[in-house]
């Protein structure tokens, strides 16, 4: 069996808010962060990446970590994935990082990609 990777959840690109006429729109967290995805096409094959709606609740996210962390980017890391970082948050014995300096921070030290300056 395949060891788990660690869960990206981001939101789309184009996507709707239901509560403004104007869009589509774009997070800008998460552009950051498909950012160093297109610097480090690798990380696409490493991370199980997982889009999800803009609405909430994001179930996705919930199911992994619960509700009250649905916030966009998330980086969730497998069970008993401890990497040496100051950022992280803990929830269901799973250490995740929430925006993207935090998620660059965590990705920078599992696989060796550059770090934010």
């Amino acid at each position: 069996m395949p060891a788990e990777r660690p869960i990206l959840f981001l939101l789309p690109p184009d996507f709707l808010d239901p509560e403004e006429d104007e869009g589509p729109f774009v997070c800008p967290h998460c552009m950051a962060v498909e950012g160093l995805l297109s610097v480090y096409p690798r990380l696409r094959r490493e991370l199980d990446i997982r889009y999800v709606p803009f609405k909430r609740p994001r179930t996705a996210i919930i199911e992994v970590i619960g509700e009250e962390h649905q916030s966009c980017p998330v980086l969730v890391l497998p069970l008993g994935q401890a990497p040496d970082v100051g950022s992280q948050q803990a929830t269901r014995g799973r250490l995740f990082f929430v925006g993207e300096h935090a998620i660059a921070e965590a990705l920078a030290e599992a696989f060796g990609t550059g770090r934010m300056h």
